[in-house]
């Protein structure tokens, strides 16, 4: 399950194949969709509740009211069938469904306060490789991090010294990826570097992207899932300039 951000999904998955997937862009409520979608996904594939081996779900970073609603309801559901749960990175996931050889994956939610939540990503081997961890950063010190993946030729130490000039590596091209794509291809383009937004539903997280992040993971115990918010929330953050 997938509601860390304005659209809703949910997926089913077995063996690592998709069975299907129900995406909504509605900006209703996910404690008004998610489970709802789950259920009329079941029934059109001819399954119950009770064939669920495994409930996974982005755990955040993403919208914080849309983050609590899916680890509230995959702990209730895992909890009530006696199964294990997995929360994956919401960006690890975007990740997982995007499978783009040769460019720089950055996944971007909108974390508002002029901040993205984003990591970047490498496909290699058939995986996304870390480049760095999540994180919550201006588009200013994401622009930084993608220029210094630039490499300057080589230049030669003495004039009497016979070097043969390496090539010059311009930056690799970035595919942005989520619900902050579009402010962050307006930024990183302006500023020069290579990229494009990923076309159709490969754009937004998906709950197909979390199952695939999820075979990757570990499994918990219900119990023990918990949200990754990655900063304060705007309540903690009022309660301690209260303090």
């Amino acid at each position: 399950m997938e509601s860390s951000a304005k659209p809703a999904s949910v997926a089913v998955c077995l063996d690592g194949e998709l069975l299907g997937l129900y995406f909504q862009n509605s900006g209703l409520t996910h404690s008004r969709t998610l489970l709802s979608m789950a259920e009329s996904l079941l029934k059109n594939l001819d399954l119950s509740v009770s064939d669920i081996e495994l409930v996974a779900i982005s755990s955040g970073p993403g919208s914080f009211t849309g983050v609590r609603i899916g680890v509230s309801a995959a702990k209730g559901l895992a909890w009530g069938l006696d199964i294990p749960v997995c929360g994956v990175s919401t960006l690890e996931a975007m990740a997982y469904q995007t499978p783009e050889p040769g460019v720089i994956l950055c996944p971007a939610m909108d974390a508002r306060r002029g901040q993205v939540y984003n990591a970047l990503f490498k496909w290699q081997s058939g995986a996304p490789v870390r480049l760095c961890d999540d994180r919550a950063i201006s588009l200013e010190e994401l622009a930084s991090d993608l220029s210094g993946l630039c490499k300057s030729p080589s230049q030669p130490h003495s004039s009497d010294a016979i070097v043969i000039q390496e090539p010059v590596i311009t930056h690799p091209s970035c595919l942005i990826v989520g619900d902050g794509a579009k402010i962050c291809y307006d930024f990183l383009a302006a500023a020069g570097i290579s990229c494009k937004i990923a076309s159709g539903l490969t754009r937004w997280q998906t709950a197909h992207g979390v199952a695939l992040a999820a075979l990757n993971a570990a499994s918990i115990p219900a119990i023990e899932l918990e949200p990754s918010y990655l900063r304060p929330s705007q309540a903690e953050r009022e309660l301690s300039a209260r303090a």
